[in-house]
Parts: structure tokens; sequence; C-alpha cells
């Protein structure tokens, strides 16, 4: 059954039950229908404001996803929509505001929250908020809560290197979406899903969730931490490999209402772009993305419909690459003239991600230089072998080159390339290439080789992608004179120090583009140091200008604030939507809430397009009651218009059809028994026809039934006698007037009511419409509720 529910039937009032996690109740009466563009059925706006009129509006305009250009239409997006008379809410305001006192704002409400309040969007990052580092935003929405990315500050260690999760609650989240293996984006995944009250799922592609794994596993062993300061050990890692459950590229899942699906961002083997959808609400997190395509990896994708709000990575700010080949010949002619000196080349990455990269190239350029075949070029990682398998066990995630290469042979099997486990393995005579993790310079291979060649100025280092502040790596681009080494000795820094970029991250030119082409309303910048994040916000400013877009960069802990409209849509399929209504034609069905997914179908439908079924419950009561059956028939068409007299054909004794819904049925002197198909106006129609039985049995009142052929003229005499009457007990002074019409006096001020029309007049607006509303309920109450028309 998962979540389906029905939540109304009928085209007349509609209540929407609210279920876990939020909801609102509402009057849907006057509902308007129109065809959708894509024609797969009619859409109906349920309102949850009564002041509303019809409106042809276009469907952005009021906080709809807008598709790019020459992309096809969504299929939500309706033409006709219910516009409220006052002024509407705007689709989105922004408001700041940072996190203050221990009762953090991000804690699921335990009251109930007001319609205002529920449409309120908050996202908030817990770290990478001006910074790099420790990737980690929450976001809210409708009682839905969303974590993207769960990483580490590679500066600090232990508690000190975690996001901001004392900020929230974590078993309020229900989702958490990893966007990529890094250490910053990943790392604290494991603390979070074994050492808190987290309690939602977790989601990553394939190939993040193989490197996950060895790439925790590597970091537990070379932090050089106190037991009391490791966040997690390896027994960790295992069991929140258990939880993780994995994602295919373009894949939609649905988890409580969230929906969420991924797009392939470059960067690393398996980084994806998560785009979220809760109730019509889009949001893209791109976590680390590149739009060039480089030797291995394809480029990011652009997601085919434009999101409400794009929280993007500004790593690089308004800085711009140089182009790829540029970048190739600088780092290889660097290492060649280092090891034609005699000098040893340190190239310090992670394992997975520049490292194949930096590989293939280098592995390249030795096949095309005979005279550097002597000189070995080493990939120092303990992870070397395992990672390598991993990217032949993705071979097809990668971009065509590459997989054009696998038909005939694995570009990943090198040739001069050799793997170095440990420090004790390595004969360090005479040039060498070593590429070594970890990048940041904070420890492992990297640090140690670093540590033994820093001081000879024959030797080189090459950066090759970005560095975080706070770490060696950033430290010796400054190029300072003397490094602190691991043993607490300084070292003069006489090596040659280069950065050469080949960080897959978007550049200046890449994010403009990328913005440019979704066009998102509200953009919020993440991952980027202060001052370069504050440079890229002017310039997206000036390139926005022309359209209202909101640009903010919330630091820590600092919350972005913003409010969406509230109205609903469904959408008609199956039976119903096979004919075109016409104006003010009524159309009846089931509605049927999926998560903040409505459609309104028929019942006989229901099987068809969710896991519900539809049955029948005939229902049936016995009352006693001993007096005539012509006394009950007399009474029931005081109330109802309808009131059939029959025989049952089996028993042959008499019943009465009430309203066309219940069967009254004679089974003895003693005992009637009702009869009726389970639903709400059934019931009603029961349940007053049981009372009215049972009072009288009670009072067994002596009632001789008038004769059938009373005139109609003749009851109109008695129901206008009966009004008069009523009416006299509210107001006292009620005559006749000359004209027909009745005079009410109220102290000085008179009204004139119309018995056949109802029309009033007076001079005092507020006797007007009390004596309008009192006949227009004593003639509902006087006259027998009629049938509906059919």
């Amino acid at each position: 059954m998962r979540d389906y529910s029905v939540v109304g039937f009928g085209a007349g009032s509609l209540r929407e039950e609210e279920e876990e996690g939020g909801g609102e109740e509402g009057d849907g009466g006057g509902r308007h229908l129109s065809r959708s563009p894509a024609g797969d059925g009619w859409m109906d706006r349920v309102s949850m404001d009564s002041n509303y009129q019809d409106s042809t509006e276009h469907p952005h305009s009021l906080g709809f996803p807008k598709p790019l250009a020459g992309a096809a239409a969504p299929n939500h997006s309706p033409a006709t929509f219910l516009k409220p008379i006052h002024p509407p809410i705007p689709s989105f305001l922004f408001i700041i505001m940072a996190s203050t006192g221990p009762a953090s704002s991000l804690k699921r409400p335990e009251a109930p929250v007001s319609a205002r309040e529920g449409d309120q969007l908050v996202i908030t990052p817990l770290g990478a908020g001006n910074e790099v580092g420790r990737s980690c935003v929450y976001m809210s929405f409708k009682s839905k809560t969303v974590l993207f990315d769960c990483g580490i500050h590679p500066a600090f260690s232990g508690m000190a290197a975690l996001p901001y999760f004392d900020e929230i609650d974590p078993s309020t989240i229900d989702v958490i979406l990893i966007t990529h293996f890094h250490l910053d984006h990943a790392a604290s995944l494991p603390y979070f899903l074994e050492k808190t009250t987290f309690k939602g799922r977790v989601f990553m592609t394939h190939a993040t969730k193989a490197v996950y794994k060895l790439f925790l596993m590597d970091y537990v062993k070379v932090s050089k931490v106190s037991v009391e300061d490791m966040l997690f050990d390896e027994h960790d890692i295992n069991r929140s490999m258990d939880k993780i459950e994995v994602i295919d590229f373009h894949q939609t899942m649905e988890v409580k209402g969230i929906r969420f699906w991924c797009y392939t961002a470059g960067h690393v083997l398996g980084a994806a772009m998560f785009m979220v959808d809760i109730a019509g609400v889009r949001i893209l997190y791109t976590g680390d993305y590149s739009r060039e395509e480089d030797r291995h990896l394809r480029a990011a994708e652009t997601p085919q419909f434009s999101p409400d709000i794009c929280i993007i990575e500004s790593t690089y700010g308004v800085q711009l690459h140089q182009s790829r080949h540029i970048r190739e010949k600088r780092f290889t002619d660097v290492i060649h003239t280092t090891v034609s000196q005699g000098g040893r080349v340190l190239i310090p990455a992670f394992s997975l991600g520049r490292a194949q990269e930096l590989l293939l190239i280098l592995d390249e350029y030795w096949s095309n230089h005979p005279e550097l075949h002597n000189i070995p070029i080493y990939y120092a990682s303990p992870l070397a072998k395992r990672c390598m398998a991993v990217y032949q066990t993705y071979i097809n995630s990668m971009n065509d080159r590459i997989r054009s290469q696998f038909a005939s042979s694995n570009p990943f099997d090198f040739k001069h390339i050799s793997s170095l486990q440990s420090i004790d393995d390595f004969n360090d005579v005479g040039p060498s290439v070593v590429m070594a993790s970890p990048g940041s310079l904070q420890n492992g291979l990297s640090r140690q080789l670093f540590d033994m060649w820093c001081s000879d100025k024959k030797n080189a280092c090459v950066i090759p992608g970005y560095v975080v502040a706070g770490t060696l790596a950033k430290t010796i681009i400054t190029e300072p004179k003397e490094v602190t080494l691991m043993n607490g000795l300084t070292a003069p820094l006489n090596m040659q120090v280069h950065y050469i970029s080949f960080s897959a991250h978007a550049d200046y030119a890449q994010t403009s583009a990328f913005l440019k082409e979704l066009m998102p309303p509200n953009i919020v910048l993440v991952h980027g140091e202060a001052t370069e994040m504050g440079r890229l916000k002017q310039k997206l400013i000036g390139i926005f200008s022309e359209s209202n877009t909101k640009i903010v960069t919330p630091k820590n802990c600092q919350s972005v604030q913003m409010y969406f409209n509230s109205e609903k849509m469904a959408k008609t399929i199956g039976k119903l939507a096979e004919k075109t209504p016409e104006p003010g034609e009524t159309v009846s069905g089931l509605l049927v809430k999926k998560g903040f997914t409505y459609q309104i179908m028929a019942p006989d439908d229901l099987h068809v397009f969710s896991q519900l079924s539809t049955a029948n419950i005939h229902q049936r009561i016995t009352v006693p009651y001993s007096g005539a059956f012509g006394v009950l028939k007399y009474r029931l068409q005081k109330i109802y218009e309808s009131v059939v007299l029959g025989t049952d054909e089996e028993l042959a004794v008499p019943t009465l059809r009430v309203h066309d819904r219940v069967t009254v049925r004679q089974d003895s002197p003693q005992h009637l028994s009702l009869h009726w198909n389970a639903e709400p106006i059934s019931d009603m129609v029961s349940d007053s026809i049981i009372a009215m039985v049972l009072n009288i049995s009670r009072e067994m009142p002596k009632v001789v039934p008038e004769p059938e052929e009373t005139s109609e003229e003749e009851k109109e005499k008695k129901i206008l006698k009966v009004v008069h009457a009523l009416l006299v007990s509210l107001f006292e002074d009620v005559k006749f007037g000359e004209d027909g019409r009745l005079v009410i006096r109220v102290d000085d001020n008179v009204a004139y009511l119309d018995r056949q029309t109802g029309d009033v007049e007076s001079e005092n607006e507020g006797l007007k419409d009390r004596v309008r509303t009192a006949f227009r309920r004593i003639q509902t109450a006087v006259r027998p509720i009629p049938l509906p028309p059919s």
C-alpha cells in the first residue's frame, strides 16, 4: 500500500486529511479544470482560500518550475488557476537569520504550524558556508527535511572537523543525499549514521558507494589523532555501508513525499547533482561539478527543467581556468625539466579523482618520450590497486573516449607507472615522479615524501588541484622560507612549488553559463572562500540584474528563509480525463494523495493508477418499531422529498426507498430494518431515519395520515403559516402587507419580504441581511430535502 491515501470524494467541498509530516484543511469548492499541454489529463487547482476567482495566468508566476528553452513542458503545467482576490503572497521571500541560543530554529516544531510557516523553505549550511570543506547543507520545507552531503574539514581533526550538527535534530532528517566520495563531502557520514539519532535514509550513486568505503578506511588508517579524537572506526564504516542505498543517474526516488533524482556532475567518478522536488518546489544541489570533459570523465549535465532554487558551489569564484591543453603542457614541461636535472617530482593528489586524470597524461607523455623510460613513475597510495579496480568496474560511467579505448585495451593498465604501497618499499635513488595521497599534504605518504625532499632545490612539488585553507598544500603555494615537518622540526623550503590546477571544479565561465541556461529565480552560493564567493555574487548580480534573481551567500549556521505559495494542483487521469468538461460542469471522483502529488480519478480506475482498491460495504441495521408503517412514511416525507413506497419481492413486505439511498423494510410488526451502501451521504440519511424511528417509538403519537389528494395550494398555505410563525418567533412584529409581502418591524426599522422570490427591501442593511438569511434557512427547514441532480 505504501503511502497512498484517498483524501476526498465528489465535486463539492473537499477536506485534505493530514498525514505524518504536516498538512492543511481547505475548502475546494468551485473547482476549475483545464487541459494539460502534455495531453495527459485535466488539471484541477484546489485552493486553500475561500476568496478566489478565476484567472488565466502563466504557471511560472505562481512558483512552478520553468522549463528550459526547447525542453518539453512538464507534466504538471496547468493553464487555468484560482487566484486570490486579495494581493497574493509572493512566490518567494528571503529572510536571512543567524542561529542563536541552545534552542535551534532548525529543529522540527512539535506544535502544529500555521499555513504561512508551512510554506517556509529553510536552507542552512552546516558546513561549506563561506568556506571550502565539510560540505553539509540542511534544507526543510513542508515538514520534510533533506541533508545534502556530510563531509569533514580537511584542515581540522576530531570534533572540530565536523559540520555544525548540534544546530539540528538528526532524528528529524528524512533523507541524506551524498554527491560524491571526497572526504569534504562524505567523511562525516559514518559518524552521523552511527553516533547520532538519525533514523532516515541515505542515497548515493553506485560508484560513490564503491569508493566511499575505500576512502574512509584509508582515512582512518592515516589519521594521526588520539583514540579519543577519532570520529569513527572501521566497524562504524562497515555498519554505515548497510544503511546506504544506491541511485542511478536519472532514476526518480521518493521518500515520505520527497522526490529526487540525480544528474552527472563530472568532477570525479560517480559524482552527482541532485534535484529535489517537495510539493512542486524544485531545489538543485550541484555539489562539486565541472562542465569540462577531460580525458576520462563526462562533463556535467544541464537539468531539463529550471529549479526554483539552485544551491551551487563557488569554489573558484570569478577565476578562469586555463585551457586543458595549456595546463597539460605546463604540467609535463615542469616534470620533464625537473627529472632531466636529476630532481624528484612530488605530485600530492587524492587516490581517486584527479589522480587518474594525471596518470593518463603522464603515461601518454612517457610513451611519446623514450628518453624518459628509465625514470620511474610511482602511484603511491595504499588504495592504488583497489582504486584502479573500481575505475575498471565503472568504465561505462566514463566518456566516449575511454569506453572506445576499453573495447581494445584497458586505458588504466599503465605501461610506465608502478604502484607503491608504503615508504618502506620505495628505493629513493635518482630522479623519479611520485604521485602520492593525500592531496592536502597533511599526513600519509605525500607528507612523508615532502619532508624528505623539501630542502633540495633540484626537486619540485606540483600542486594539481584546489587546496583548502589551513592545509600544508595551501601554505607552500605562498612559498614560505621554512616549513614545519611532521616531527615538529623546521626545515628550509628549497624545492620548487608549482600550482597547476587540474581541479574539476567549475570556474566563473562555467558557473555563469550554467546559471544562464537554468535561470533559477533563487541562487544560494556555498563551498567557496568568503572573498571569492563575494566577488562571484557581485558578478552574478550584474548578469541577472534584469531578471529579479535573488542571490545569497549564507555563512555556516545562517538560515536562508523563502516562502512559496501553498496552492495545490490535482490532475485528473483515466476515465475522467477522456471527456472535456463543459464550463460549470461538475466533475466527481476520488482525490488520491501520494506524498505531495494529487490525482482525481474514477473509483473504477483506482486499482489501475495506484496500489489502492475499492470495495462496497453494504450496511444493515434492525431497530424496534411497532407503529403503523404509514406513520413512518408520513414523517419521512416531511424530511425527504423522495420517499417511494414499494414491496420486497422475496419477503412480500412493504418497503420505503428514502432519498434514493436507504431502503426501510418492515420485517415484522415489531421490527424495521434499514439497508444501504456505506458512504457519507447515505450514512447521514440512515442516521436521521434511525433517530426519527426511535423518537416515534418513545412518543407513540396518534397520527392520522393526510389524504393523498391534498392539493399543492393547500400545502403551500400550510408552509406559509409555518414560515410566518417562525418569523414571528424571531422578529415579533410580522404582518401581511397589502401587496402580499410580509412587513417586518424591529424598533424604527422596517423590512419588506417577498415570499415568492425571497427578496428583501429595507433602508437598514443589517436588518435586510438578517431577514434574508432567516427566510432562506426557514425555507430550507420547512421543505423536504430534495434529491440532488443526477
